[in-house]
């Protein structure tokens, strides 16, 4: 078995989740989408999918995009467990039928997310405090496709998290590591949203809890993946 990861940009990895993949014993890899993507990857035999985040929108009319939402709404049509965050997570939405639009603010930085009644039964969210502080830095949203499980929320962005048939869609970032996080505040390409904020990230601030939120959180999906080793 193994965990294929769409990457569209070097610095949007998989952070926690590789190092949470590694101690079951569950091999990944990357299908990298930026320089020249133009091979289409070979998901069918992947047990699972991750699309991480990046800085172009959904709804840009990029050939390899236009692919993604393609194998996204056939792996979830098959029931293939896919995991969307950030940019990740709107192209799930929108391979599902819902639509993605920019958000009434940039969500940059640490700040707390609730958790929808519907998270207190779900496999991966159970059982969190409310709320949870998490790390974030998107401008766009997504509608919820039909039938879509709404499990999370932020003062700025109500859509945070939602489940539908085997997919899930984070939009915030609980993959991040400080030296992620660290690096993306150095990035010539986030220089403008740097100059918008009130004061400057501090990439330690909830990293400690955030770690072991991903730990649970992603290894409950890691355990839940098809010939998955069994973990208590």
């Amino acid at each position: 078995m193994h965990v294929l990861a769409f990457r569209h940009v070097p610095g949007e990895h998989v952070g926690l989740i590789g190092a949470i993949l590694d101690e079951r014993g569950i091999a990944w890899r990357y299908a990298d989408r930026f320089g020249q993507p133009a091979a289409s990857p070979e998901w069918e035999s992947a047990t699972a999918l991750i699309f991480l985040g990046g800085p172009m929108s959904a709804n840009d009319d990029l050939p390899f995009l236009q692919e993604e939402l393609r194998i996204i709404e056939r792996a979830v049509a098959v029931g293939k467990p896919v995991l969307g965050i950030c940019l990740g997570a709107q192209l799930v939405a929108k391979a599902l039928g819902a639509r993605v639009y920019r958000n009434t603010v940039k969500e940059i930085g640490w700040a707390p997310v609730s958790w929808r009644e519907a998270a207190h039964a779900d496999s991966l969210f159970q059982g969190l405090r409310d709320p949870e502080i998490l790390f974030h830095w998107h401008g766009e949203t997504f509608d919820l496709a039909a039938g879509a499980v709404w499990l999370a929320s932020s003062e700025a962005c109500p859509h945070q998290a939602f489940q539908s048939g085997s997919a899930y869609g984070l939009q915030f970032h609980l993959e991040v590591t400080p030296e992620m996080i660290s690096a993306w505040c150095e990035e010539d390409a986030n220089s403008g949203d740097m100059r918008e904020l009130a004061a400057p990230i501090d990439p330690y601030a909830n990293s400690a809890r955030l770690e072991e939120l991903a730990r649970l959180v992603f290894g409950r999906w890691a355990n839940g993946l098809p010939g998955a080793p069994h973990r208590s």
